[in-house]
């Protein structure tokens, strides 16, 4: 657990930091930052979708996650609940959600995530999430100085998914194939396209929703 322990921390102290940088931005400097990283976020999804295999169970895993998602309304449910946070710490950040989802997917869903909790879970090194961990540090100050406390936030979840997934690892590694990683990286490559799209204010997707297709595409992968 100390290598997500150090990711933690690194996220943490990266989005105070670029909190503080987000005070010394005019609201034309604003602007501009988040075209930059909804164009960021467009890009690290490319990257993870590039290497797409099993396209036709990618595809189903989004389309039955996403019909399962707008079932359970997960983003109406993850709107109050930042709601909630908001008031309770008195945040006045319009923007606390968006940066609260689109740091935790960044974060926690890739190759990297996954590869690293495992080898952590299974005995090995923490090297691989120490390196992520340093990535983390400056997305983090990237995102929280477009995003604002949302971001610092994201640490939360961070600790519970990626000490999830090393737990798991203990007891069940096997359990994620070379091909399972591939699935959970391409459906979350594609649903970071969609964060960037939504920072980028094309169109409003509702990529919360869309969660449950990372479960999908394993069990799917794994039964096939």
């Amino acid at each position: 657990m100390v290598g997500t322990l150090v990711n933690t921390a690194a996220v943490i102290m990266g989005g105070t930091i670029g909190l503080l940088l987000k005070k010394n931005m005019s609201e034309r400097v604003t602007t501009i930052y988040f075209q930059a990283v909804g164009l960021f976020t467009l890009a690290i999804g490319i990257t993870m979708v590039v290497k797409m295999d099993h396209i036709l169970i990618v595809v189903g895993s989004l389309a039955i996650g996403s019909l399962l998602g707008e079932w359970m309304n997960i983003e109406a449910g993850a709107e109050r609940l930042s709601e909630y946070l908001k008031k309770r710490f008195r945040i006045g950040n319009k923007k606390f959600s968006e940066g609260l989802v689109t740091a935790f997917l960044l974060f926690c869903i890739g190759s990297m995530t996954i590869l690293g909790t495992i080898q952590e879970g299974t005995g090995g090194s923490s090297d691989l999430l120490f390196t992520k961990s340093l990535m983390d540090f400056f997305s983090a100050m990237l995102l929280a100085s477009a995003f604002g406390f949302g971001v610092i936030v994201s640490a939360i979840p961070l600790l519970i998914f990626q000490g999830a997934l090393t737990l798991l690892a203990m007891y069940a590694g096997s359990f994620f194939t070379d091909e399972i990683i591939q699935g959970l990286t391409s459906v979350g490559g594609i649903m970071l396209m969609g964060l960037g799209i939504n920072i980028l204010e094309i169109k409003k997707l509702r990529i919360m929703n869309m969660l449950p297709a990372l479960v999908i595409v394993a069990l799917l992968i794994w039964w096939f």
